[in-house]
């Protein structure tokens, strides 16, 4: 009887699966639209510059972040920038040559630096050596708080200790409280993974995004801080202050337009904790908002190919999704929030992954 019954079960759930997948299918960008880390329209053009060995357009949009104290922004393309520059530098040696005391050319010069260091397998003896290479970034233009950020990272790297930690966080914190960038480097440090604990970190990631004002991307914390228990795979997992960290999630990725490639990193990440909790539903929903802006981030760090496991796992919450819908059903989806009680994705990684890989870092 028992065995009767699973099998009608699954019956049911394929026939749900094909009536319903192709309308689910039309609400969602078909898979050969859906791009990874696709540079917004004042980023795009200092990239293709930059690929013909012209500095000047990402001076420049470095400049007008500085200048209007963008500093969110400004975090994002420097780190961009660098990313760039990690293969093809030319354009970065012409700037530091014709301007070597650039705050912007600094800045980018140290993130690179930073960036290549934490792939050394000398990490902290390379790291040792750019101390003097952030401070120069961080005197050349001193209200900006990303070459904290920078500082903060190099301290993890370092293993430097708490006390010299909390200096370095003070700076931080006096030039933007509630810079998303450095809290994610102060709950990198604090998480289990490196030097604090489980509890240290939510308690960390909740109160910030706590303090946060709306609108804020440090509001989606919790969330980084549940990511972070994922991917180490030990400890107990505190499934309803994860739930609430979603929840956050879903509330400031209200607060931004459809299709915005400014939030699209967050809420990749977001749909990443959504899987894991089983919350099928509303991780569709995040995956119509994020439309064709696949994030290498979080999903570079749970598998081989970035792209290839956004798709996969958008794949499997649709199918989730469509095993959910009466048959007889109008298509629409089940309630927010229904995807809890129908079980959960207990795997970690993309599906088809026995677990978690590379570096929360």
């Amino acid at each position: 009887m028992v065995r009767t019954m699973s099998l009608l079960r699954a019956l049911i759930g394929t026939a749900r699966l094909v009536r319903h997948a192709p309308r689910l299918n039309a609400a969602l960008p078909p898979d050969d639209d859906v791009l990874l880390d696709v540079p917004d329209e004042r980023l795009a053009p200092a990239l293709i510059a930059a690929a013909l060995a012209d500095p000047e357009p990402a001076a420049k949009l470095l400049a007008t972040t500085r200048d209007g104290a963008e500093w969110e922004a400004r975090d994002r393309y420097v780190a961009r920038l660098a990313t760039f520059a990690y293969s093809r530098d030319e354009w970065l040696t012409h700037w530091l040559q014709a301007a070597p005391r650039d705050p912007d050319a600094l800045l980018v010069k140290a993130e690179l630096a930073v960036r290549r260091a934490w792939e050394s397998p000398a990490r902290a003896e390379r790291l040792r050596e750019l101390g003097p290479l952030i401070d120069a970034a961080a005197e050349a233009c001193p209200g900006d708080p990303v070459p904290w950020r920078l500082a903060l990272d190099h301290a993890r790297g370092t293993h430097a200790g708490h006390a010299a930690f909390e200096s370095l966080w003070e700076q931080a914190v006096r030039r933007s409280p509630h810079h998303y960038g450095c809290h994610i480097a102060a709950l990198r440090y604090l998480s289990a993974q490196w030097y604090g604990s489980h509890r240290e970190c939510f308690d960390f990631a909740e109160q910030a995004a706590e303090d946060a004002p709306p609108g804020s991307l440090a509001r989606v914390l919790p969330v980084n801080a549940a990511f972070a228990q994922y991917l180490t795979g030990s400890g107990p997992i505190p499934e309803d202050r994860i739930d609430a960290a979603a929840d956050r999630g879903l509330a400031l990725s209200a607060a931004y337009p459809e299709g915005d490639p400014w939030p699209a990193e967050v809420r990749n990440l977001l749909v990443y904790v959504l899987v894991q909790r089983g919350r099928w539903a509303e991780a569709l929903e995040e995956f119509r908002k994020i439309g064709p802006y696949a994030t290498s981030f979080p999903w570079a760090l749970v598998g081989d190919d970035p792209l290839n496991g956004f798709l996969e796992t958008r794949d499997l919450v649709r199918a989730e999704v469509a095993r959910t819908i009466p048959l007889r059903g109008k298509g629409h989806g089940p309630d927010r929030g229904a995807g809890r009680e129908r079980g959960r994705w207990t795997g970690h990684g993309r599906p088809g992954r026995s677990g978690p890989g590379g570096h929360y870092a």
